[in-house]
């Protein structure tokens, strides 16, 4: 397990988490987290299950709460609070950061979607 990072810090204005270990510091986008999210709810019980997030671009963290010693949960401003986030991923994430990003950006082309989000039916009107 990886030791408790040496800082935490969320960028409201730029919507990313600089997470350091000691002299390693990764700066994650919100949108990033929340696409990686290590829930259920997103990584499914198997890779099978792993449900592809779209529309996530301009997701942001609306609070981040300590789990004991050994991870954060992060709760997302669309709703999404059911992912932990341990130490040992977080560092993961920051380490394979532009790979996962590529991985993501290839999924979401070859499912022929988006990273912005969809306007619901009615909520918005073409000008005449």
């Amino acid at each position: 397990m990886a030791q408790p990072p040496t800082r935490i810090s969320y960028s409201k204005a730029r919507k990313v988490l600089t997470v350091a270990f000691d002299q390693t510091v990764f700066e994650l986008p919100a949108e990033l987290l929340r696409v990686y999210s290590p829930s259920a709810e997103v990584r499914g019980h198997s890779d099978a299950e792993r449900k592809l997030q779209t529309g996530k671009k301009y997701v942001g963290i609306s609070d981040i709460e300590a789990v004991g010693n050994y991870a954060v949960r992060i709760a997302f401003d669309d709703g999404h609070d059911s992912g932990i986030y341990a130490w040992d991923y977080l560092a993961e994430l920051g380490r394979n950061m532009n790979s996962l990003w590529q991985a993501y950006l290839t999924e979401l082309e070859t499912a022929n979607a988006s990273r912005l989000p969809t306007i619901p039916v009615g909520q918005w009107t073409p000008k005449s």
